[in-house]
């Protein structure tokens, strides 16, 4: 497991990093602010270990920007109720309070990633009435139909959406219903990674192509031949990449950096966004021939209030999944509470829908869930 430190105090960050790194298991890099770690952190990361109070930025901010991609558990000197609940409708994932034993994080971190690990299996064994989406509204339903027309064949297809409408569901629910289901899917966030590193995990790169480059390493395309290669936030890539990645898409060929050798390419491309992607390209921020390479087949993915018949059924099925996973036994969603999930606007989308139900599972103290166990900030 690949960890990073966030944290502003040296000594704290030191002892942080050397306790953990004497478990074989972890892989510890450490920061010495939120500023720097945004910079610098990548999609290899599994769990974030950040502090609260930081100049520059402070975490909660840096929660924010994060935006859920990572796993995180903070940690502060200065605890209050607020900032932990804060940090947890974030999407923090344990608060613990300076001083700590580091057994209490160890614990954390191995809950934290266990959760992860289960909720990824269940995700993807579990069967809904379209094959893993609740969906009654008839704008999630079209969608869904579109994208199973779009599967049978092998067309470039560009999901539109807000975050945490589920893109990389409906691109893995795409892949699943393809011919090339047998193979592999990968997926690749070009938020995630910096800039100077997109076109070698694209491409790959052959060993000695740059200082670091001890050994050879196949690209995502390689990866993902014969199979689904899925580009989230696909407007957030370098224009230069953009080039490289029209070529390849039109040649059906790719070269690893620091190599002339051709390696032939075929599989199905997946891109998405929640930018408004025709401002882009007037903007001269994106190709527009890109685009069109792309865009073959669209698909806009509804936001959840705009299908709020299924944040009931949504509600429902993941408090009966939480506890379970959690052994919490039964617990109900009364009226009152089924009635403050309907009159949210839910800006993180099904998302947000996910983590509040989580949450109130799991700092419920009864047996029926009350409006106070949502932290639900209406304030967004």
């Amino acid at each position: 497991m690949k960890i990073a430190i966030v944290e502003d105090d040296i000594n704290m960050r030191k002892s942080l990093e050397i306790a953990l790194s004497a478990y074989d298991e972890y892989e510890v890099k450490t920061f010495r602010s939120a500023v720097v770690a945004l910079k610098e952190l990548d999609d290899s990361f599994d769990l974030i270990v950040t502090d609260i109070t930081m100049p520059k930025m402070d975490g909660i901010e840096f929660l924010k920007k994060l935006n859920n991609r990572y796993e995180a558990i903070v940690i502060t000197a200065n605890a209050t109720l607020n900032r932990a609940v804060e940090a947890l409708r974030l999407g923090a994932k344990d608060f613990l309070t300076k001083p700590f034993e580091i057994e209490d994080l160890v614990k954390a971190i191995n809950r934290s990633y266990e959760v992860k690990k289960r909720t990824s299996k269940i995700a993807q064994n579990e069967e809904t009435n379209h094959d893993g989406f609740i969906a009654q509204s008839p704008s999630l339903s079209k969608a869904l139909k579109l994208a199973k027309k779009a599967a049978a064949s092998d067309a470039a297809i560009l999901l539109q959406g807000e975050s945490g409408v589920g893109k990389e569901v409906f691109a893995s629910f795409i892949h699943q219903n393809s011919p090339f289901k047998d193979k592999n899917f990968v997926a690749i966030n070009m938020a995630a990674i910096p800039d100077n590193l997109i076109e070698s995990e694209l491409f790959g790169y052959e060993k000695g192509a740059f200082t670091d480059a001890i050994k050879s390493k196949k690209g995502l395309f390689e990866e993902a031949n014969g199979g689904t290669l899925f580009l989230d936030e696909i407007a957030e890539m370098p224009i230069g990449v953009q080039a490289k990645l029209l070529r390849a898409l039109q040649e059906k060929k790719i070269h690893r950096l620091g190599s002339n050798k051709p390696i032939d390419i075929e599989m199905r491309i997946i891109s998405a966004t929640n930018a408004n992607i025709i401002q882009k390209i007037q903007d001269g921020e994106f190709r527009q021939d890109l685009y069109y390479r792309l865009n073959t087949i669209p698909i806009s993915i509804p936001p959840l209030r705009e299908r709020k018949e299924e944040i009931e059924l949504i509600a429902k099925h993941h408090l009966q999944k939480m506890c379970k996973k959690y052994g919490l036994g039964k617990k109900i969603l009364p009226d009152s509470v089924l009635e403050e999930l309907q009159n949210y606007e839910w800006p993180g989308n099904v998302r947000e829908l996910l983590s509040v139900i989580e949450r109130a599972a799991i700092l419920s103290d009864n047996e029926t869930i009350t409006t106070q166990d949502l932290f639900l900030d209406t304030r967004i």
